[in-house]
């Protein structure tokens, strides 16, 4: 390899002096790596004089070890021992080991004691010297802050949970009591478990949880109390971190409460196997080659070697620090050192696979598997590194481990309960809720009682619950054999998830009901729960015991009823010309029978019998009432061209009527449009710039669908700010129209369309899945649950549920209602009875107007016949002057022809009737000829008279006319 970076190095060197800038750079860089150092010196601070030969003679051989150091390039070693004080340990290493100029150091202390290679590391990571660590395990060392530059060949304590984990997982074990000491290595272990146990990475279906958590202080004189806590737990499997002598007084109490024995498992860590009353029938690791200090030594010595050949030919190599009494400057070779050290894997080493982690630490470390059986520690199998799958490997002989009790059966690790915590919701018709109004009422015989879960708001009040999922809980206890505590959840939720990085990074925590499961505060849930990838990542589910899936919920679009909707049949344009068409044809009726010369004017004149003539007011009265169908009851055309246009003009109106109670019907009495949408790839959903308003449930199975589904994302966006925190909220909204879409579960939406047939459900299903029965993740009652609800789905028990409490027999009511007409109500045709309405006040008005122009006539009348009466008066006035001056004048005569016998004349004028005497106009006729002048032929029979009777006889004021 020194060959050929030679070689590199002189074709560089050949090259014409036009190179670029960035050729000049690596020039100048090859030239520096040539220049890097070609000693290396190699610290070891190790526990005895065997360690320390070994040490040096392993270095000894590496220099003819091509493969690790290259040409030219020699390893050299300075090996101290270390000192029980720590103090003088750091003194050491900066006198003999840093004064040397050593570029790591490999460390390891005795396995018994308190030594520790904490000095070592504190002074070395002073200067960024890299610390290779071959028996220290404790967790403080993972802690870069503190130990930085310090890595190690053997795993720390803490990841034994690694180990754990998969064993658990191996023995179907999916929940365990977790007891530990509170030092450092027992809360590193606990947190390592924990989130090894809940990666995301691992199989959803195999996470182990962690029921119970017991954390004691180490020097235990008493674990009692402890354990009598954890006795009565579902699980009977207990993992435990602790020392020897806590281990001795856990196991003595252990065995005191008979928890050691049968139908119990206990895993516990190296340590705990070194205790002297180990229970039979406990699994527990032991490190392999955890005691070989020697391999260790060799296999840190070959990883340093290979990170520094390495880096010998990427990186520029400074000599390392010399004097603890200079600056303090770091190190910066030392800095990159070690990465390269913790990037380095040996596959072949000594110890198996060699290589470390981000912290430094080892991984890949193989364990055995330890079974106490008979006061005696045999391995029952391994966890090594497996070539084949680049992975560690777990393999268990079950049939050679004697479990507790001296038994052979694996226990089931986990005690039964027969009484269950079973939580709810109110979801109808799956759940109904009622509240009891007095402290005295009760629940009724298909009602359980129902309180809320952890609510102490309630005081006394008390629900009761029936429903599809109450009788289906009812039939699960008699098949399984169970009792049960039902609970309502207090917030109403089924619950949604929160990710949180504060603590384990992409941890989720639950709300509602999941989350009173997931943290194992109940034991069950019944209730209309959908099965999602989501929740299914953290609870159990049985077999679905209905399927369903998403649909839509919105509301009958109806028409619009106005006062004007009997107008709707035809169009403006239409009324338009059907009024026009009524004038004009009546119109023509009235100018063809006017003309017509054998219409009713022509014959009114020579026929007296005939009827009045047709005029412009009885043709429009014709017209209308042929349209109408009204009865014609006079003004009917006479002539021939206006009759067989008035029977045009019925046929014309029979067309038009029958079109109109035709269409008529189809607008206000006929089926209506079912839905407005088409489903969920409905354009107007799709669409965020239209105003319809959709939403579903937040936090809901529902609302996690639509997260999941990136097509749907525009759309989920516009419906986030709608969503509702319970469906019951929703729907009302959806019933009184202030919501258009409600987006939910197909079998409640069903359900109240068929309670409300005024609601629809549009488009086909989507996203189906089913209702499940959710449990705790390794519930021991999975299994009878899930087989519970096939039989229930074989015997026809889901059957009578669905009929007795979904369908109800609404779903043919509302069919048979959506075939039936419309009923027509006054909303449809209150603009006909406006109209009628319109037509009395119309006729009242004018019944007004025409009483009041007839007085107004009256009065007219009256005046103009006294006026006639005033003038005939004045008139009769004058005829009588004339008559009194005439007859005078005849007296006169008579007089003075000699006759004066006033007794004559007086008769003569009584011989006149006496109408004939009172009539006031002369200028008249008299009926039986009064007319004075005839009444009196011979002049010699007039008399004049001149007494008191001729005065009666003409009226008062007649003698003062007299000459």
């Amino acid at each position: 390899m020194a060959t050929s970076l030679h070689l590199l190095v002189l074709s560089i060197l050949m090259q014409p002096l036009y190179l670029t800038a960035d050729s000049r750079q690596h020039v100048t860089a090859d030239v520096r790596i040539k220049n890097n150092p070609i000693y290396f010196n190699i610290g070891g601070v190790l526990s005895n004089m065997e360690s320390q030969m070994f040490f040096k003679e392993t270095i000894s051989h590496l220099n003819f070890n091509s493969k690790y150091v290259p040409k030219g390039v020699t390893y050299d070693s300075t090996a101290i021992l270390m000192d029980p004080n720590p103090i003088r340990t750091a003194l050491n290493v900066c006198n003999y080991l840093i004064n040397q100029s050593v570029y790591a150091v490999v460390v390891s202390h005795p396995l018994t004691g308190d030594l520790s290679p904490a000095a070592v590391s504190y002074t070395s990571g002073f200067y960024h010297i890299p610390v290779i660590g071959i028996s220290s395990r404790d967790s403080a060392f993972s802690d870069k802050n503190i130990h930085v530059s310090f890595l190690r060949t053997v795993p720390p304590y803490s990841h034994q949970a690694d180990v754990w984990v998969e064993l658990l997982k191996h023995l179907g074990y999916r929940k365990v009591i977790f007891i530990h000491s509170s030092d450092t290595d027992g809360r590193a272990l606990l947190g390592r478990f924990q989130s090894t146990s809940q990666s995301l990475e691992e199989d959803v279906e195999m996470k182990v949880q962690v029921e119970s958590v017991i954390e004691f202080e180490p020097g235990l004189d008493n674990f009692i109390d402890q354990l009598l806590e954890v006795k009565n737990a579902q699980s009977r499997v207990y993992v435990m971190y602790a020392g020897e002598t806590d281990s001795k007084v856990i196991f003595h109490d252990a065995s005191l409460l008979n928890m050691t024995g049968k139908d119990y498992a206990w895993i516990v860590t190296e340590q705990a196997l070194e205790a002297s009353n180990v229970p039979i029938g406990i699994l527990g690791l032991k490190l392999v080659n955890a005691t070989s200090e020697e391999n260790h030594i060799k296999d840190s010595i070959y990883v340093l070697a290979s990170a520094l050949r390495q880096m010998n030919q990427t990186e520029v190599i400074t000599k390392a620090p010399k004097d603890c009494g200079n600056s303090g400057q770091i190190w910066e070779t030392g800095k990159a050192l070690f990465e390269f050290i913790r990037k380095q894997t040996l596959e072949n080493g000594s110890t198996g696979n060699v290589a470390f982690d981000d912290n430094g630490d080892r991984i890949n470390a193989e364990y055995d598997i330890i079974n106490v059986q008979n006061q005696t520690q045999i391995s029952v199998g391994q966890h090594h590194y497996s070539n084949e799958h680049k992975r560690m490997k777990l393999k268990l002989d079950k049939s050679a481990i004697i479990w507790p009790g001296n038994t052979k059966n694996q226990p089931p690790g986990f005690m039964i309960p027969t009484h269950l915590k079973v939580l709810t919701i109110e979801e109808k018709p799956f759940v109904y809720v009622r509240e009891l109004q007095a402290e005295g009422d009760g629940c009724t015989p298909d009602e359980i009682p129902c309180p809320h879960f952890n609510n102490t708001n309630d005081g006394f009040k008390q629900y009761c619950c029936k429903g599809f999922c109450m009788d289906l809980l009812k039939e699960l206890a008699k098949k399984i054999n169970i009792t049960y505590e039902l609970l309502l959840s207090p917030d109403g939720q089924f619950g949604s998830y929160i990710i949180r990085n504060s603590t384990v990074p992409g941890k989720k925590e639950w709300t509602g009901l999941i989350g009173e499961l997931v943290n194992q505060q109940a034991e069950m849930i019944v209730a209309p729960l959908t099965i999602n990838p989501e929740r299914a990542e953290f609870i159990e589910f049985s077999k679905p015991f209905k399927y369903q899936g998403i649909t839509i919920l919105e509301k009958k679009p109806s028409r619009s009823s106005t006062l004007v909707s009997f107008l709707q049949p035809f169009s403006n344009t239409l009324w338009i010309l059907v009024m026009v068409s009524v004038h004009v044809v009546a119109l023509v009726l009235y100018l063809l029978d006017r003309f017509s010369p054998f219409g009713r004017f022509k014959l009114a004149n020579t026929d007296a019998t005939e009827e009045d003539a047709l005029n412009l007011s009885s043709a429009i009265w014709f017209a209308w009432g042929v349209l109408l169908n009204s009865g014609i009851g006079e003004g009917t055309p006479r002539s021939f061209s206006a009759r067989v246009l008035g029977m045009v003009w019925a046929g014309f109106a029979m067309i038009i009527v029958a079109s109109y109670t035709a269409n008529l019907a189809a607008f206000l009495v006929l089926e209506r449009p079912k839905t407005k949408l088409t489903g969920i790839n409905d354009a107007r959903l799709r669409n965020t710039m239209e105003n319809l308003t959709c939403a579903t449930v937040k936090g809901s199975a529902v609302d996690m669908y639509f997260r999941r589904q990136v097509e749907l994302s525009n759309m989920y966006r516009t419906m986030e700010a709608n969503n509702y925190d319970t469906a019951e909220e929703a729907i009302q909204d959806v019933k009184q129209g202030k919501l258009m879409a409600f987006i939910w579960d197909s079998s409640r939406l069903e359900f109240e369309a068929a309670q409300d047939c005024e609601l629809v459900t549009a488009g086909e299903l989507f996203g189906r899945s089913g209702y499940g029965i959710g449990l705790q993740k390794g519930s021991p009652w999975a299994d009878a649950v899930t087989l519970a609800i096939l039989d229930f789905h074989e015997s026809g028990i889901m059957e009578s549920l669905d009929n007795r409490w979904i369908l109800q027999g609404n779903f043919q009511q509302c069919e048979q209602f959506e075939k039936t007409p419309n009923t027509l109500g006054l909303k449809n045709m209150a603009g006909v009875f406006i109209l009628v309405a319109a037509g009395i006040v119309g006729g009242i008005g004018l019944i007004i107007i025409e009483m009041a122009y007839k007085k107004h006539q009256i009065r007219k009348q009256k005046r103009m016949e006294l006026a006639r009466h005033a003038a005939d008066k004045w008139r009769g006035a004058i005829e009588k002057r004339k008559t009194l001056r005439a007859t005078m004048a005849t007296q006169r005569r008579l007089k003075a022809n000699g006759v004066n016998d006033p007794a004559t004349v007086s008769l003569s004028v009584d011989a006149l009737p006496r109408h004939c005497l009172e009539t006031r106009s002369p200028a008249r006729a008299w009926p039986g000829g009064c007319d004075i002048r005839q009444r009196i032929p011979h002049t010699d029979e007039i008399r004049v008279a001149t007494t008191a009777q001729s005065n009666l006889a003409y009226g008062t004021g007649l003698p003062d006319m007299i000459v």
